[in-house]
């Protein structure tokens, strides 16, 4: 059956009231499939109607509606009819299911470390039916009882609370009223840490070969937890409302992490097996604040339809980098919003591909997840911190707290948000989202300037764009050798329109005007040819970290729009990278410089001597006496990343090998699979090499450090066997095919690469049966990129024309090709 439709969840949220469901999962019954016996009990309003329910089983054993048997063969797709309808009714549906190899319902995981086996449920939007039987769209919201037969040797943890029953089963308590896609169940031999937070029990879990890295990272992790619930506590009337809170790390997750109330799932590398940089850490701070924010937005509150999605998205990720920034140790977190995080917006809004934030005539779940992309998250919650800076934080969270106690346990949507924060702040908010979050596009802010020698005469910010903003324009002076700030003049300015600036008139002319200082708004900026020249001269040398994380963003921009080449964009990493001081700055820089700039925009016979240069910049940052740990293991990274030449893939080697080690580093798990690639790739290490490191690190780090690995080896038959694990139905894990593919480009003749270019556009138009994740995992990491000529654009655009792709098939490869014709525009 088709996706569901949005009038189909209309018809059906009018008919239904679930009162309650009970869910019992068996999973004792072998590697492949588990039993899952539901029963819901829901009203009818127009008893005698009928309806569906939402299953997709392995095998459906038995339906029974109000004890009438149905007959399993009256299931269509994932979809069983339910004539006749009582006003009180009960359903009872049992199926074998199977498990999930790619995250997209009960996933297994074997662990490599030492056999044991772990599940967890991951029911994002679309999902919950691969685990039970449910009327599967957000507003048929119900309480959750769920018991669970598992190993002897197992804790399973869930929403509600847990508890083992005298019979060995595990039962987790009801909360809720929750949506579907919001349950979950975790189970295994888990390690588990546990604490208390202002009478909250807070829980970490993680599987047992994971135990001296979660332990080690609880503090952390609980302080960060402490931290968010009491900023939260402070800005919401209603606490926190699910009793427990535990936070689980699992393996082989497809996102970062997921909201279910009472039981956050993170992807377990937050766990971090190698020694990981400060700004992983502050990443990972606003993960864990981000997801919390969703108890409230999401969970208590959820959205009337998924079109309504990023909101929940972009509220959470707003509040998260909020509350990391003024409420725990990690105050730099707007930095790597602005140097990291809103690229992948700013690329998404310029795409072909681009809607608004909040898309309208989403007619099914599919369409909607189509458009779950950096203008959800990014975008949308710039657009939110703009709203917060318009209308101020008072009437913004009056209106909030309004918003979420008159629909607390129910759902809601935009209409209803947009006029809880009007009744709070008087201001238009409606007209504000009309400009901001139905229309498509981003804008561009600069500074019109007249000067008279070393005086300014006139200063005007000008929008070349359809939306208001209000936004703080930074005043910088060369003082001393630095770049400080003089000051910062508030501003507003109309769409399309010139706002005079006085408060500049007559002062003395400044090194750097800098639109969006503090970076408030959504918006790309253009700097006068003054500052322009400052920022070629003195980047490295502005004081305030924020200012320099938005000019690093600006002239990845610039040369992404070929408005800056290529070289000019290693010209600014080659004189201002080595003396920088931020974490993430260096992190973002350096991998845009490398992934990008080189790897894509540079023709083949050019990237030695640039990824030289770029090695020589992150071996700068390595060698500085004042670099702490963290800008270390940056550098050091990237300086295994670029390496190139006899000489460094000799260094490369020594290290391998324990020789030579560069001091101040530990030289752990993640750097030796970083360099065995790089020697994997050039020749230089081969399958018993590779067999020996996974030998050593018998992990599934380590399975996917050796997929990488082997996918990088140069020669036809390692390209053939890597291709035929990628392109054949289940036989890779989610992890492991992103690893593979991975690898796959970083080598090979050109004739080979050419030939495998042609193979992939061949093939890609099946692989939509495989899933989403599967999609995304060769759409996005085995998309040729880098091979950027005009014969792969016209095979890219032939199979965009063919009629039988799937729209996820079709959004990636489109918003894949957009970035594969920048970079042929380069070469050009």
């Amino acid at each position: 059956m088709p996706a569901l439709q949005r009038s189909e969840a209309a018809v059906r949220a009018q008919l239904l009231d679930v009162r309650s469901y009970s869910v019992d999962l068996d999973l004792t019954r072998g590697e492949d499939l588990f039993r899952s016996t539901t029963v819901i009990r829901f009203g009818c309003a127009e008893p005698g109607q009928d309806s569906f329910v939402d299953v997709n089983p392995a095998a459906l054993l038995r339906a029974e509606l109000n004890g009438r048997p149905l007959d399993p063969a009256a299931l269509d797709g994932n979809r069983l009819a339910l004539p006749g309808l009582a006003a009180e009714n009960e359903l009872l549906v049992e199926a074998d299911m199977a498990y999930s190899r790619t995250c997209e319902g009960l996933h297994r995981f074997a662990d490599p470390a030492d056999g044991a086996v772990y599940v967890f449920a991951s029911l994002g939007p679309d999902l919950a039916p691969q685990m039970f039987a449910c009327f599967d769209q957000p507003d048929l919201k119900a309480p959750f009882t769920v018991t669970v037969t598992a190993p002897d040797d197992w804790t399973v943890i869930g929403n509600g609370t847990s508890a083992r029953l005298p019979d060995g089963r595990w039962e987790i308590a009801p909360v809720g009223p929750v949506s579907t896609y919001l349950v979950t169940v975790v189970g295994g031999p888990l390690h588990a840490v546990r604490t208390e937070h202002d009478g909250i029990p807070l829980g970490l879990y993680a599987r047992r070969s994971l135990a001296a890295e979660l332990d080690r990272e609880a503090e952390e992790l609980f302080e960060v937890t402490r931290a968010s619930f009491d900023r939260l506590h402070g800005l919401f009337d209603e606490r926190y409302p699910f009793g427990t809170y535990d936070q689980a790390f699992v393996p082989e997750f497809n996102w970062g992490a997921m909201e279910n109330p009472g039981c956050v799932v993170f992807r377990d590398e937050l766990l971090f097996r190698s020694a990981p940089t400060e700004a992983q850490r502050e990443m990972r701070a606003m993960v864990v604040c981000h997801e919390m924010a969703h108890m409230w937005f999401g969970d208590l509150v959820t959205m009337a339809w998924w079109d309504d999605l990023w909101l929940n998205e972009s509220f959470a990720e707003m509040l998260g980098y909020r509350t990391a920034a003024d409420s725990t140790r990690f105050t730099g977190a707007w930095t790597s919003f602005a140097v990291k995080r809103k690229g992948w917006g700013y690329d998404a809004d310029r795409r072909g591909s681009t809607h608004p934030v909040a898309a309208v005539g989403m007619g099914s779940v599919a369409e909607a997840l189509v458009n779950f992309d950096g203008i959800s998250y990014a975008k949308g919650a710039s657009a939110l911190r703009q709203l917060v800076h318009w209308l101020g934080d008072k009437a913004f969270f009056a209106g909030l707290n309004a918003y979420f106690a008159e629909h607390r346990w129910g759902n809601a949507d935009l209409a209803d948000f947009l006029a809880a924060l009007s009744a709070a702040g008087g201001r238009d908010v409606p007209a504000w989202a009309e400009a901001w979050l139905r229309t498509s596009g981003v804008d561009t802010l600069r500074l019109e300037v007249e000067a008279e020698g070393d005086v300014l005469a006139s200063v005007a910010l000008v929008n070349d764009g359809t939306r208001p903003h209000r936004v703080k324009v930074g005043v910088y002076d060369l003082a001393d050798g630095a770049v400080v700030l003089r000051g910062r003049i508030d501003a507003e300015v109309a769409a399309g329109g010139r706002t005079p600036l006085p408060e500049l008139a007559g002062a003395a002319r400044p090194a750097l005007l800098l639109p969006n200082d503090g970076d408030l708004t959504w918006a790309l900026i253009r700097l006068d040819e003054h500052s322009a020249a400052t920022v070629g001269t003195s980047l490295s040398r502005i004081e305030d970290e924020l200012a320099r994380a938005v000019l690093w963003e600006h002239a990845r921009d610039l040369v992404r729009s070929a408005e800056l080449p290529a070289a000019g964009y290693l010209r600014l990493v080659a004189d201002h990278l080595p003396a920088e001081t931020a974490v993430t700055i260096v992190e973002a820089v350096l991998k845009f410089a490398a992934e990008h700039v080189v790897a894509r925009y540079l023709d083949p016979a050019d990237r030695p001597a640039a990824l030289t240069l770029v090695n020589g910049a992150a071996r700068a940052v390595l060698a500085r006496p004042d670099a702490g740990e963290s800008l270390r293991i940056a550098a050091l990274r990237a300086a295994v990343a670029t390496a190139t030449g006899p000489e460094r893939l000799a260094e490369l080697a020594g290290w391998l090998d324990g020789r030579d080690l560069p001091g101040g580093v530990p030289f752990d798990t993640e750097l030796r699979w970083a360099v065995l690639v790089q020697l994997a790739a050039a020749g230089e290490a081969d399958e018993e090499r590779i067999a020996a490191e996974l030998a050593a690190d018998p992990s599934n780090t380590g399975e996917q450090g050796a997929a990488r690995a082997r996918a990088a080896l140069p020669d036809a038959a390692a390209k053939e066997r890597a291709w035929q694990a990628m392109f054949t139905p289940d036989g890779l894990s989610n992890h492991l095919l992103v690893a593979t593919a991975d690898g796959f480009w970083r080598s090979g003749r050109p004739d080979l690469q050419q030939a495998y270019m042609r193979r992939y556009f061949e093939q890609m138009p099946a692989v939509g049966a495989r899933g989403g994740a599967v999609v995304k995992a060769l759409g996005h990491s085995l998309f040729p990129v880098g091979l950027a000529l005009s014969g792969t654009v016209r095979a890219a655009e032939a199979c965009l024309a063919r009629t039988d792709l799937t729209p996820t098939v079709r959004r990636v490869l489109a918003d894949e090709l957009d970035d594969l014709r920048r970079a042929v525009a380069h070469r050009a």
